[in-house]
């Protein structure tokens, strides 16, 4: 894939999730949205079912399938549905991705400098600290500029 392709795409993708990562999410509640959302409408799990076209005790599973993790989206899309609301599917990064693509060649790259500067340090030979940063933003620039598949 052509370079700036990539760091296009990369940056898009920044663009997208940035109002996403301004945001703060409440926490699922324990008993799963599902049933919190169907407890507050005042709904119960007969008519829920109902809405669904599935019977009582498979709202029952449900719930505890969103509980235990183990839902599906497809799931959840339909129960959404049926309860009126909206399913967002979004993963949030914790920084945007340019910072943390750019961060993980650093780490790669002190990773391949280390053998190097430790053989170096033993004979002798240590090259200043500065020095040693000028190398790894370097070899930072020198992955990122390469397959980035090498940086995972």
């Amino acid at each position: 894939m052509d370079n700036s392709y990539r760091w296009l795409q990369l940056r898009q993708t920044d663009k997208q999730l940035k109002p996403v990562l301004k945001k703060t999410f409440p926490p699922r509640p324990p008993n799963g949205w599902i049933q919190t959302v169907r407890e507050a409408l005042g709904m119960t799990a007969v008519a829920l079912a109902r809405r669904l076209g599935v019977r009582n005790s498979t709202v029952h599973k449900l719930e505890k399938s969103e509980a235990d993790d183990s839902i599906t989206l497809a799931s959840l899309r339909k129960v959404a549905a049926a309860l009126d609301c909206e399913l967002h599917y979004v993963f949030v990064p914790k920084t945007s991705l340019e910072v943390k693509l750019k961060g993980q060649a650093k780490i790669v790259a002190r990773k391949q400098m280390l053998p190097v500067a430790h053989t170096m340090s033993l004979e002798d030979q240590a090259v200043g600290s500065k020095s040693q940063q000028m190398q790894l933003e370097l070899m930072a620039k020198e992955l990122l500029d390469g397959n980035w598949r090498e940086l995972w």
